[in-house]
């Protein structure tokens, strides 16, 4: 019995946690749109509000909307025209007191983890943690602020260290280079291995130069 119910759980775990995972994501932007509709329902005329909340309670109407105004503003920004706005629109925010502290430090965050050109989570790294001895699974995110730089004799190394079995929790740490065993694994297969507390090994194993 142990060993069916096992199996069973096999079969099933992954695909629960993707579907829960998924519904999650999908509610966050169906409550984005449900938003913007509540406020448009209070300011239109009373006319117009009964077909404007037969619209917005159409099933799946308010994910389709999100994703194409994501894709059709991810369009705009790829020009020159685009990018002129959205600088625009970056300088607005910024003489708005409080709410350009946290859109400003949002925006540096989303680009550096979500640009091409940024450098975190670029590369998975072994660093000695808890102890000398002890390595743990790493991801470099850049290199520590001037500041910082000037008050360390070694050359030092941001790093983002996850936590096992949910790698969206962490510790942010400045480790020395010279401590650091770069891996050849990629990020996903990092993550992957992060998140089975090691029980499913990278796909390759291709043993990496120690620096």
């Amino acid at each position: 019995m142990k060993k069916y119910f096992i199996a069973g759980m096999l079969v099933w775990a992954p695909l629960a946690i993707t579907i829960w995972v998924m519904t999650w994501g999908l509610s966050v932007l169906d409550g984005v749109f449900g938003s913007v509709m509540a406020a448009l329902i209070a300011v239109l005329p009373s006319a117009l509000k009964p077909a404007l909340q037969a619209f917005r309670e159409l099933p799946g109407v308010g994910i389709l909307i999100v994703v194409a105004i994501i894709f059709t503003t991810g369009i705009f920004a790829a020009n020159f025209a685009g990018q002129w706005w959205i600088a625009l629109w970056d300088r607005l925010i910024a003489r708005i007191p409080i709410v350009k502290s946290i859109y400003s430090s949002v925006k540096q965050v989303s680009d550096t983890l979500f640009s091409s050109k940024g450098n975190a989570f670029r590369k998975a790294v072994l660093i000695p943690y808890p102890r000398n001895g002890s390595w743990t699974i790493a991801f470099i995110t850049g290199n520590p602020a001037q500041e910082i730089k000037g008050k360390l004799d070694k050359e030092h190394v941001n790093v983002f260290l996850p936590t096992t079995p949910n790698p969206t929790s962490g510790f942010f740490m400045i480790v020395p280079v010279a401590d650091i065993i770069e891996l050849d694994m990629s990020v996903e297969e990092a993550l992957t291995h992060i998140v089975s507390m090691g029980s499913v090994p990278p796909h390759h194993h291709v043993p990496s130069s120690v620096k």
